[in-house]
């Protein structure tokens, strides 16, 4: 009996080998594949078991978790939904997500290991960290300026803080509640085609997805690649362009709608905005020097993140001539989104350097213990120091006497330039309203913020447009809400000083 004993002990020795074998097999080896498997339904349920962490706006959240008590138990809730969706994009159990949502997924779903002390565990354990939350750059009172400026135009806002890179505003026009899609269902459904199937394209993210041709806004552009290349060091001095101006190689002449554009200088130039004189420049500065400028402003770069992807801002590597001279006026295959336009705002207001522009400004776990913290980086020196002190002068002078009047704000230095941009097949499209812009309290020594207004939908006259009646007018009431901001902090700090010991 002992050796059959002994046989037995052995064969079942054997197969629990074998089967610690096929778990280890299963549950180590195998384990990736099966994750990926669309018919496995664990890795969905454990994704929703949790509450999601929470985007903040101003110290106080804009999502939020609610519990179905369904399989895929948590879904995603949002406050004030269409004012934010920009930002936050949606998080959606049946279509992903978008935007923050996407870019920040690991942590406010708590996938990220920065959120555990002990990663491992977590693995071996199979479980995850409490999501974490992300603190954005967003101001309340900057966002809802712009986002009822548009009024539900078609349009966007973007605002950033010169000097930080903080993106204070981004509104995209008109809007939607991201909350519809958040779950499952036929109602998720339908509201998904409808919105997709709606023809303003309230899903389309204007500020950062989409690109405009800058029109006249793009002058200031060229006006620094003209003053960094030399071919301009006095901005007073007339610069010999006639009017009217034969494209180079063509018999077809560029029209101005501004008057006394012959002979005019740079300063008269931007004033009144003389397609004549900015084209006949962008064409001596020469396509190598136009391509190496635009890159110092960050169009081509196709790698731009806030952490959210911006779409590429484009302007031609190669062109005759004549393409040339109607791409520095911010026409042509030019093109650019609102944020970057922004960023050439700020470039202005911050002596030639562009801060890298930045959403978020901190991760936190759960508790609010800081994960990530973002640090103040140079993304590019657009132009040289000299150069960006004429240009913020010479954009002060188009609101103070110019085209820009009506963005001027009393008490406050501003700059900025007025844009109508022509598209459609021989330009019959309805013009596309453009102001770029910056603001700064006559008592500090550096702007508070730079904007960029777009409105798709403005009215045809195009006097009023350039004057200001469509886009303007927004980016005024967003840089007044920037400069009361900015004077109520510095006040709370007076504040604080006073009762410091």
């Amino acid at each position: 009996m002992i050796p059959c004993i002994r046989h037995a002990a052995v064969l079942c020795l054997l197969l629990l080998a074998a089967l610690l074998v096929n778990a280890a097999r299963v549950q180590v080896f195998e384990a990736p594949a099966l994750d990926k498997n669309p018919a496995n339904r664990r890795l969905v349920m454990a994704r929703y078991a949790e509450p999601r962490g929470d985007i903040v706006v101003d110290g106080t959240p804009v999502t939020g978790s609610r519990d179905t008590g369904e399989q895929l138990r948590h879904e995603r809730t949002y406050t004030e939904g269409p004012l934010y969706a920009p930002v936050t994009g949606h998080a959606s159990q049946t279509y992903g997500n978008t935007l923050l949502e996407h870019a920040e997924d690991p942590v406010l779903s708590g996938t990220s290991p920065m959120l555990a002390p002990f990663p491992f565990w977590h693995d071996l354990s199979r479980t995850r960290p409490a999501g974490g939350d992300v603190v954005t750059t967003i101001r309340e009172p900057l966002q809802r300026a712009a986002y009822e400026g548009l009024s539900g135009r078609r349009g966007a806002v973007a605002a950033i803080e010169p000097y930080s890179g903080r993106i204070v505003a981004l509104v995209s026009s008109p809007s939607y509640d991201p909350g519809l899609l958040s779950g499952t269902g036929r109602e998720v459904a339908a509201a998904w085609h409808r919105l997709n199937a709606a023809v303003d394209q309230p899903m389309l993210n204007r500020a950062l997805r989409q690109t405009y041709p800058p029109g006249s806004t793009f002058k200031i552009v060229t006006a620094a690649a003209a003053m960094d290349a030399g071919i301009v060091t006095d901005v007073d001095a007339p610069t010999g362009t006639p009017d009217p101006y034969l494209l180079p190689g063509t018999r077809t002449a560029l029209p101005n709608e501004a008057k006394g554009c012959g002979n005019a200088s740079l300063a008269y130039a931007i004033r009144w905005s003389c397609n004549t004189v900015m084209a006949h420049l962008g064409v001596k500065v020469g396509a190598a020097g136009m391509l190496d400028a635009v890159g110092r402003f960050g169009f081509n770069d196709a790698s731009l993140r806030v952490p959210s992807a911006v779409a590429r801002s484009n302007f031609d590597t190669e062109m005759t001539l004549d393409r040339l001279a109607l791409s520095a006026i911010g026409q042509y295959d030019t093109t650019a989104t609102p944020l970057q336009m922004a960023m050439v705002a700020a470039a202005v207001a911050n002596g030639g350097e562009i801060a890298q522009p930045h959403l978020v400004d901190r991760t936190t776990t759960a508790d609010g213990a800081t994960v990530t913290q973002a640090v103040r980086r140079t993304y590019r020196q657009a132009m040289l120091p000299p150069t960006a002190l004429r240009l913020q002068q010479l954009m002060v002078d188009v609101v103070d006497g110019g085209s820009g009047s009506n963005a001027a704000i009393p008490g406050a230095k501003v700059g900025g330039k007025t844009g109508t941009a022509q598209h459609g097949v021989g330009n019959i499209g309805t013009p596309y309203a453009w102001f770029i812009g910056w603001a700064q309290r006559e008592d500090t020594g550096r702007p508070a913020v730079a904007v960029a207004v777009v409105v798709e939908d403005a009215s045809a006259n195009r006097e009023d447009i350039s004057g200001g009646g469509s886009a303007a007018p927004i980016a005024r009431s967003v840089m007044e809400v920037a400069l009361r901001e900015e004077e109520r902090r510095a006040e709370e700090r007076r504040g604080a000083g006073r009762l410091g010991p």
